[in-house]
């Protein structure tokens, strides 16, 4: 290739996918060609870099047919379609009726347009095994891209625009283009003599993006000469702190967010503690693990989540996110519940027939582990907190029960000449009422409650001097079960 535009562009899209890692050796990668000056120049280029023999890359030309601007359109197709042959790499075309889409989803003509497109190169990546899909999107693109979001008051995950490698259904999405402007695409192809197609509809202005480009960027033009190159300056520059805030919210999920039943859970204390901006973060990152479109998590409702954490006074309420999923305050604790988890579980009772035991707890992903020991050094251990229990093996009347709450249960405990609800005793630990019904009773074949496992032991059952063997109780992890998502 001679020292032309073409040639500067392909050796700065190569560089630019090396520094970005767009593509590794041997991958197979899906350009997705519309005909137009975008994609015709990224076609000849990526033809161009993928005969490195040390890439080895393979290179699949796909076009789809929206079906939306009749003979146009099938001039579009056909063209694609020589061109894929003169370059001799394989060509896909796929079609889609957009219209009809559009009916069926009340969809915009841009949405329709876009999802079946998507759809399109997914299922090519799938036919052919490739692992990328090449993307045309260049600066200029970029520059609107951000004008959109701002205009629509997105934060800074949306300023950052489009991504150069984004991941998605297990392929990546790249732009090799997305430094290049449109100056310069259209600069190559008159240098080299590149054929390409005009869609008409590109000056629709009913389009959002059209308007965009035909009309707002000009406008705001004149009050920067270099408006396009200022939102790409900003894109890069917030791309690069978004990804920061995203690694820090990671390292905070992993400390402070803990899952059970598939209720998601933090310490109002502990988030109250972070700076506001990595505060937002981390509930923008639980609300992605949860079944919310991107819509329903909107700032208002993150700001709600978040005001209602960080009251000094302890409080209780519940914001409905939308999709059937609650954010629900219980004293100190904040749950995110989706739609699936009930706040109360069938009831249910596990026989203790053996020891030692291990039994499941419904709706937690603990176990409680029973043991039994005769004379020596675990006599005298005591229980660590409230997690263990240690009992007068003799005091006791077999077989033991795990069962969950029944309504008046009571408990002897010590300290008190009596009983005591176990409903006043879950109010006066703090127990939130969501996590109540999952919460295991102990019992004997008295019918006594022995322990309630992580809040309570009861007064029967205490070892003593003439004590000779002992149940030792432990609430411990399920190994088979993992806590973070």
């Amino acid at each position: 290739m001679k020292e032309t535009t073409l040639y500067r562009l392909t050796e700065q899209v190569r560089r630019f996918g090396q520094q970005e890692q767009l593509w590794l050796p041997g991958d197979v990668i899906v350009v997705a060609v519309s005909g137009g000056v975008d994609s015709t120049v990224l076609l000849h280029i990526m033809k161009e870099i993928a005969g490195d023999k040390e890439l080895g890359l393979g290179l699949i030309c796909a076009h789809l047919h929206h079906g939306l601007r009749g003979d146009e359109a099938d001039r579009d197709a056909e063209f694609v379609r020589k061109l894929a042959k003169q370059l001799g790499i394989p060509f896909d075309l796929g079609y889609a009726d957009v219209r009809a889409y559009m009916k069926q989803t009340g969809q915009s003509l841009e949405l329709a347009a876009r999802e079946k497109r998507y759809e399109y190169l997914h299922q090519v990546a799938a036919r052919y095994g490739a692992s990328s899909i090449a993307l045309a999107h260049h600066a200029d693109d970029q520059a609107e891209t951000v004008l959109m979001r701002l205009l629509r008051g997105s934060g800074p995950s949306g300023l950052a625009g489009m991504r150069p490698k984004r991941r998605e259904k297990n392929v990546e999405l790249i732009r090799p283009l997305l430094r290049i402007y449109k100056t310069d695409l259209l600069q190559a192809c008159r240098e080299s003599g590149l054929a390409y197609v005009e869609d008409s509809s590109n000056l629709d202005k009913e389009l959002t993006r059209n308007s965009i480009r035909l009309d707002v960027l000009p406008f705001l033009g004149q009050y920067n000469g270099q408006l396009p190159e200022s939102l790409n300056r900003l894109a890069v520059l917030t791309a690069a702190e978004d990804d920061y805030l995203h690694q820090e919210a990671v390292k905070l999920y992993a400390e402070l967010v803990r899952t059970e039943g598939g209720i998601f859970s933090l310490e109002a204390p502990l988030f109250s503690g972070l700076h506001v901006a990595l505060q937002r973060r981390l509930i923008k990152l639980i609300l992605n693990y949860l079944p919310l479109s991107t819509e329903d998590r909107d700032f208002v409702k993150v700001e709600a989540i978040r005001q209602g954490t960080i009251q000094d006074r302890p409080t209780t309420w519940s914001l409905d996110l939308g999709g059937g999923v609650r954010c629900v305050r219980e004293y100190d604790k904040i749950r995110f519940i989706p739609p699936a988890v009930e706040s109360r579980i069938p009831h249910y009772t596990y026989l203790v027939e053996q020891i030692p035991a291990e039994v499941p707890i419904e709706g937690l992903s603990q176990s409680l582990r029973i043991t039994r020991s005769g004379a020596g050094r675990e006599l005298h251990v005591k229980a660590e907190g409230n997690n263990e229990a240690i009992f007068d093996a003799d005091e006791l009347v077999y077989p033991l029960t795990v069962r969950s709450r029944l309504p008046g249960d009571v408990m002897k405990v010590m300290g008190l000449n009596g009983s005591k609800k176990v409903k006043d005793i879950f109010i006066d630990a703090k127990i939130p009422p969501s996590l109540r019904s999952r919460i295991p009773m102990v019992t004997d074949a008295a019918g006594r409650i022995l322990w309630i496992p992580g809040v309570r032991r009861s007064a029967v059952a205490a070892v003593n001097p003439r004590t000779t063997s002992v149940v030792h109780m432990v609430l411990t992890p399920r190994p088979d079960l993992d806590r973070t998502p």
